[in-house]
């Protein structure tokens, strides 16, 4: 295995894990990132001690005077001089120690004991980069190669994020609008649903730009003997939620702005309703509980109670227009778990269309059942048959989790979201947030995800919840984000075995997700307008007098 010699250690940094190196690097070859390594004797081995460039600052430049006329190269001053900026000009670096992996431990290890001065300190090659940087190697049984090292070709320290690092201890994908998001989220279930994983995965997406995952049910890629995955779509028009799962918090979020009044009429309607219809009720017999609870009701007729409390009678209309007119909750209608969830299948909800607070409440609902029935699958208290026996791991994601999880508001998403973030990894429930918000993403939330993809991000405020709610990211990566291109990925977290900086993979799968071309819609629209026009004045009559429209009628005398 060759080496490559980059530079001498010149002494330690500002904090016990750095060191500053004095490197020549007329190839450049030694960018902000890079891996280097020295070697040292740890408990009696020698070992490579990895770290990572974060700082690099020229020592050794051409003199000021030399530039003093801009028309005049500098480098022809120097070759005047007798001066060489290529060959003499120096760089300091900074480098962070990793330290040496190890396999036992599946991490590294800091020897905590820096470089003597006048070290020697190489670059690391691609092949040792790939044998410590991903936990699973590409193709095998829980792994998800989603890249390669930004720092070298494309494709020659090919990076594999761990799957069951990131369904235990759920996931985060940062990106400002365009950075390519949810092409990330793409490459990412493609390589879930493979032979090799064969998931069970959950997708909420609001904008209809994951439809295009059905190509995998076609794509070699994704066979292997019996198996293809499966791919559903639920649309809005396919989308029901039966009235009884809903949750006293759910009907509240339903219906904003109610008085007091109106709130304790409707907690003791649904505790009535629950109490007298165990196998479950409508709407009418939910607002028939409304009506049995009302203050002041004798028993009388339906309409006189209705008369009689006007809280009443805004409550039931306010129900009506929530519950009733919506073509999402059904008195009998519900997606069963058994629909949604399995083994090589990945189900798309797709939410366009769907009134906000209708979204989080779907989402909240789904989440809740499906944690509840992995809650009552691993305690045995649901068996096989039992509609909520759900006897596997799922990965929900969910595109624009700012909208589920929003900072400093109240969502009733949130708390679902809470539960499962805190607790679902004990029960094989596992989270998937897409955000190009950061910062309007509430910060426990975020914090929970163990691990992160962050891609470009320009808006301070996001950057600095991000540095907040993410500590696994070391500052000099952070300091990349504004100048990130597209495509490009941080990556951290449980999944990978240290930080680092990614060139997305081409996706198998066609990219949902583009924007819309408007120069080119309107110049064909107008085209085709044009074209139109003039095949109706050709189709008129030649005979027609000039002085008449098309239908004859004179214009002028």
């Amino acid at each position: 295995m060759t080496t490559h010699l980059i530079g001498t250690v010149k002494g330690p940094g500002e904090t016990p894990s750095e060191f500053t190196v004095i490197a020549p690097d007329p190839e450049r070859v030694v960018k902000h990132g890079e891996f280097v390594y020295y070697n040292a004797r740890v408990d009696g081995r020698e070992r490579r001690i990895l770290g990572r460039i974060s700082a690099r600052r020229a020592v050794k430049l051409y003199p000021d005077a030399f530039m003093a006329d801009p028309g005049v190269p500098p480098a022809e001053i120097g070759a005047l001089l007798g001066y060489d900026a290529g060959a003499d000009e120096l760089f300091e670096l900074t480098v962070t120690v990793l330290g040496y992996y190890s396999e036992m431990l599946g991490d590294f290890i800091n020897p905590r004991v820096l470089p003597a001065g006048g070290s020697p300190i190489y670059i690391a090659d691609n092949g040792l980069l790939a044998e410590v940087l991903s936990k699973r190697k590409q193709g095998e049984v829980g792994s998800a190669a989603i890249g390669s090292l930004l720092s070298r070709e494309a494709g020659a320290v090919p990076v594999a994020l761990d799957v069951r690092g990131f369904t235990s201890t759920h996931l985060a994908i940062i990106a400002s609008t365009g950075s390519g998001k949810s092409y990330l989220a793409g490459v990412l279930l493609e390589e879930m649903m493979r032979p090799y994983n064969r998931a069970a995965v959950l997708i909420v997406d609001p904008h209809g730009e994951y439809d295009t995952l059905q190509e995998m049910q076609n794509r070699p890629e994704f066979a292997e003997g019996d198996y293809k995955p499966r791919v559903r779509i639920f649309k809005p028009d396919a989308i029901r939620v039966r009235i009884d799962t809903l949750t006293l918090a759910d009907l509240r979020y339903l219906l904003p702005n109610l008085s007091e009044k109106m709130h304790y009429q409707l907690t003791r309607a649904y505790n009535y309703a629950n109490r007298s219809f165990r196998k479950g009720y409508t709407l009418e017999q939910l607002l028939l509980s409304v009506r049995e609870t009302a203050e002041g009701n004798k028993g009388g007729e339906e309409g006189d109670a209705f008369e009689d409390d006007p809280t009443t009678g805004a409550l039931i209309w306010r129900m009506k227009s929530a519950l009733g007119n919506s073509r999402i909750f059904n008195d009998f209608e519900n997606l069963e778990l058994s629909e949604l969830f399995a083994p090589g299948q990945c189900t798309v909800i797709q939410l366009s269309e769907v009134d906000r607070r209708e979204q989080q409440v779907i989402a909240a609902t789904l989440l809740r059942r499906v944690y509840q029935a992995r809650v009552d699958t691993e305690k045995k208290k649901a068996a096989k048959g039992d509609p909520n026996h759900v006897p596997f791991p799922v990965f929900c994601l969910l595109e624009e989790a700012h909208n589920y999880a929003p900072a400093n508001a109240d969502a009733v998403s949130s708390d679902v979201l809470k539960t499962i973030l805190s607790e679902g990894r004990k029960f094989g429930v596992s989270i998937g947030l897409i955000s190009q918000r950061p910062g309007k993403l509430d910060a426990d939330v975020l914090s929970q995800c163990m691990t992160q993809c962050i891609m470009r991000i320009t808006n301070p405020i996001d950057q600095n919840r991000i540095a907040e709610s993410v500590e696994s990211v070391g500052r000099d990566l952070l300091k990349e984000l504004p100048s990130l291109s597209k495509g490009q990925v941080i990556v951290s977290g449980a999944s990978v075995n240290t930080p680092v900086l990614l060139r997305v993979r081409s996706r198998i799968t066609t990219h949902g997700g583009e924007s819309i071309d408007a120069p080119a819609q309107w110049r064909a629209w107008f085209d085709d307008d044009r074209a139109a026009a003039d095949a109706r004045d050709a189709a008129l009559p030649l005979s027609r007098d000039l002085n008449e429209d098309e239908d004859g009628d004179v214009l002028f005398a």
